[in-house]
């Protein structure tokens, strides 16, 4: 098992966040679930040049200045039980214009009031709120067989 280092990036537009419905790909661990726009960090690659690359090829939008919002750690949390340690961003600035095809997914601009109404991670209804009233946090979730066992989260501001 090793660790695999990723980020999460929340895109805000109007009252509205970005969010991916993850339907394309037959053996995805997120296999219809709703998230952020992200993924694995490259060799060399900063967290944010990470967040600035996954954004642009999942939306096509080039986001400017992320803000650092959170770092979750996501023990053995794949089929292969590696470790998951995931920047969490947000971004509120971007240009561009959003892809009709993204390959991980359907790209939907959903209100902010009703992101926590769709099928997410049992632990992305935990940190989410944070994510929503701009607060930086630190968690551990810990997950079996796709259903969440325990979990620390604290706010750091």
């Amino acid at each position: 098992m090793k660790t695999i280092e990723a980020t999460l990036v929340y895109v805000f537009k109007d009252d509205k966040c970005l969010m991916l419905h993850r339907i394309k790909k037959d053996e995805d661990i997120h296999k219809n679930k709703w998230n952020g726009l992200g993924g694995k960090m490259e060799s060399g690659e900063s967290p944010e040049e990470c967040a600035k690359r996954e954004v642009l090829e999942e939306s096509g939008l080039s986001i400017d200045s992320p803000k650092f919002a959170g770092h979750l750690f996501f023990p053995n949390f794949d089929k292969q039980q590696n470790h998951w340690s995931v920047f969490i961003f947000t971004a509120n600035q971007f240009t561009g214009e959003l892809i009709e095809n993204c390959p991980e997914g359907e790209l939907h601009w959903i209100p902010s009031k009703d992101i926590l109404e769709l099928n997410l991670w049992e632990g992305d209804k935990k940190f989410l709120p944070m994510v929503l009233s701009g607060k930086t946090f630190l968690g551990k979730f810990n997950y079996a067989d796709g259903r969440l066992v325990d979990f620390s989260l604290n706010c750091q501001i």
